[in-house]
């Protein structure tokens, strides 16, 4: 088998409402912006991916990968994975290509990816991920919503600068569900975002142990990016000092960054993207290394349709894999416009589980008339 052409279209869907995200604080966003790829072979199978997207960087990784990856192999994923790394050499983020060669080679067997994995059980525990800071009273409006859905488990932001506001929207939240209900807190400190237009917290390791030691009387289940994602002794020094799980490295990439995270004692779970940290075959050789290490594996999905469709596949491969991240922040970021390019959004079952796609490779279609009405090719 060979690829004989590589389609790429930078998608912008309008989201149904402004969404503020944490991560990048001041900064509204109005699409879900998104180059989606199709591998093309001359057996007529076609694969699947997406990163998100960004006008410059985009064009550029077109020109580039087109010329070093079409008469390739697709199902020679090792020999894949390494001319994606020589384009991440060079400042290319191409890594969300390999799924497309998954994709591929699932489509071939006949399989879904996670059982060419090994296979799990297909179904798993899925969390609520909120993606903006909110007021306690609107937070707590928020978890009782999504518990009418079936959620049984939510992640909230605190990326406050005052510590104060951080615990109480987590106390908030912890009151307003009793014990039987996850709390998980994401700092997003991992990957700061500075542009100048509202102020934001750094957290440094003082904050995160004063932070950390007033969130285990709340029961939290994992405190997630509390410090830069290449602090590692930072992170091995909060770990050792709190009874919390520590998570992270989902803007982590390659093995050897996730050596050393596993290595220097740095996370309790480990959670990577195969669309940032080297693709499905990377993800599953740093869940081996996180079994290895006794750790818990629960990849991070904020991306889109297709990002979630590839880490979820990943994830039901593994049984150290606790919980499936299901970004959700109505009104804003909703199934139907982070799935825009799927025929079918993933939805979760009023269990608070979610099933693993059982068709050949991602599991999954794409809708070219959404694609086409909201993208351009390039």
């Amino acid at each position: 088998m060979k690829i004989t052409e590589i389609d790429f279209y930078l998608c912008h869907y309008p989201l149904p409402a402004p969404f503020m995200p944490s991560w990048i604080p001041g900064f509204p966003q109005h699409n879900n912006s998104c180059l989606i790829t199709v591998v093309k072979t001359d057996e007529g199978i076609e694969g699947y991916s997406a990163m998100v997207g960004f006008l410059d960087e985009s064009r550029g990784l077109v020109g580039m990968m087109r010329p070093f990856l079409v008469g390739r192999d697709p199902t020679r994923i090792e020999n894949i994975v390494q001319v994606i790394r020589s384009a991440h050499y060079l400042g290319y983020k191409a890594f969300f290509m390999e799924v497309a060669m998954w994709d591929i080679l699932g489509k071939k067997a006949g399989l879904p990816i996670y059982k060419l994995l090994g296979g799990g059980d297909g179904r798993i525990k899925a969390y609520a991920s909120s993606g903006e800071i909110q007021e306690p009273k609107k937070r707590v409006e928020y978890i009782k919503e999504i518990q009418k859905m079936g959620f049984r488990a939510a992640k909230l932001r605190i990326r406050s600068m005052e510590f104060e506001k951080d615990i109480a929207v987590v106390e908030a939240v912890r009151n307003a569900v009793g014990d039987d209900f996850d709390i998980m807190v994401d700092a997003n400190q991992g990957w700061p975002i500075h542009l100048g237009l509202v102020e934001w917290p750094r957290w440094d390791l003082k904050r995160a142990m004063r932070t950390a030691a007033v969130l285990e009387d709340l029961d939290v289940r994992w405190i997630e990016e509390p410090l830069f994602k290449h602090d590692y002794d930072g992170m091995a020094a909060l770990r050792a000092s709190t009874t919390i799980p520590i998570a992270g490295g989902e803007f982590n990439t390659d093995l050897y960054e996730f050596r050393d995270l596993i290595g220097g004692g740095c996370l309790d779970i480990v959670q990577p993207d195969v669309t940032l940290a080297g693709g499905i075959l990377m993800g599953k050789k740093i869940a081996g290394m996180a079994e290895a290490a006794n750790l818990q594996f629960s990849p991070h999905t904020w991306t889109n349709g297709l990002g979630f469709a590839a880490n979820l596949q990943l994830m039901g491969s593994v049984h150290i894999c606790p919980y499936c991240e299901f970004p959700f922040e109505p009104p804003g970021w909703v199934p139907e416009a982070r799935d825009f390019m799927l025929k079918e959004p993933f939805t979760v079952g009023k269990d608070g589980y979610i099933t693993v796609p059982d068709k050949p490779g991602l599991g999954v279609e794409l809708d070219m008339e959404k694609i086409l009405a909201h993208g351009e090719k390039l």
